[in-house]
């Protein structure tokens, strides 16, 4: 394989690390050194691999699964909710123009595999458990190529990937149509804009959660808020309290919805959201100004 070729399989490997770790600053490094130990090979070594894709596809996983381990015991020590670092639609703000191509954020597909749900679900998850489940059912790798990366036998790698599987459906709502979600995020925001909790509680439903991350980087609730009325009345709180000149806007957040905050040309918080029917389920919201770097250009 060309140099070039080896550099255009960095776009699968962004997709895959961001999948796995639900940060695209930790997919970037993983992919970095994935391509460091790469070049430290020896000529000769190089050409002797037979799929040099496959060959990069497997040690940036086993670099994923290993940080995946250590995320754990960091993620312990965290203050508040961790959540997954949110994506945008680079479109959005480029006129539909190709967005540059030497951005990462370009080279992840938002797909079902990357909205904010999913990858929440997937922290829930062992290492081994999420690698095995992204490799076979968002990559399509067989098992016995996945049993080389996890040290496990591929039976042993079909149960993770079946386990999963389980867990992933059980915890998905049924679809909504993007426009229908779109109408309730636009109806939320224009309801939190003129405070009015009893049209927020309507678009809520009644059993809803809100998770935010401030990383103790940014001020925000430390523990989830449960409860469509109480997340209104919060979401009243917060309108207030916003630095005045605050403005919200819709946006694209890992491939659906959602709205971003901002205030003299920073983006403060990124909202993502799951809507089922017309209720708004799951609001998640991140601040912590690490993971927003992506959006400072929004």
């Amino acid at each position: 394989m060309t140099t070039p070729a080896i550099v255009n399989e960095r776009r699968q490997l962004i997709n895959l690390a961001y999948r796995l770790l639900g940060s695209l600053a930790e997919a970037e490094d993983a992919v970095q050194e994935t391509y460091a130990r790469w070049y430290a090979m020896p000529r000769e070594q190089q050409r002797a691999i037979e799929s040099p894709g496959a060959w990069l596809t497997t040690v940036a996983s086993r670099i994923c699964l290993n940080l995946l381990g250590s995320a754990r015991a960091r993620r312990e020590r965290y203050v508040g909710e961790w959540l997954p670092e949110p994506l945008p639609d680079r479109t959005e703000w480029t006129g539909g123009a190709p967005a540059d191509p030497a951005d990462p954020a370009d080279r992840v597909t938002l797909d079902e595999s990357v909205n904010m749900a999913f990858l929440v679900m997937l922290e829930s998850m062992t290492p081994a458990e999420r690698v095995a489940f992204i490799l076979h059912d968002v990559f399509r790798y067989p098992f016995a190529e996945i049993a080389e990366i996890v040290g496990r036998t591929p039976a042993a790698c079909r149960q993770l990937a079946s386990s999963a599987r389980r867990r992933i459906r059980a915890a998905q709502p049924p679809a909504t149509p993007p426009a229908r979600q779109a109408a309730v995020v636009r109806a939320f925001k224009a309801a939190w804009e003129a405070k009015d909790v009893d049209a927020l509680i309507g678009l809520l439903d009644p059993g809803a959660t809100a998770v935010a991350d401030g990383g103790g980087l940014a001020t925000t609730f430390l523990q989830p808020i449960e409860g469509g009325a109480r997340i209104a009345r919060a979401w009243v709180e917060i309108a207030e309290r916003a630095p005045r000149d605050t403005t919200f806007l819709e946006r694209t957040v890992n491939g659906r919805p959602g709205l971003v905050a901002r205030h003299a040309g920073r983006t403060l918080t990124v909202f993502a959201f799951t809507v089922t029917g017309d209720r708004i389920t799951r609001i998640w919201v991140v601040r912590n100004p690490e993971k927003l770097r992506q959006w400072m250009t929004a």
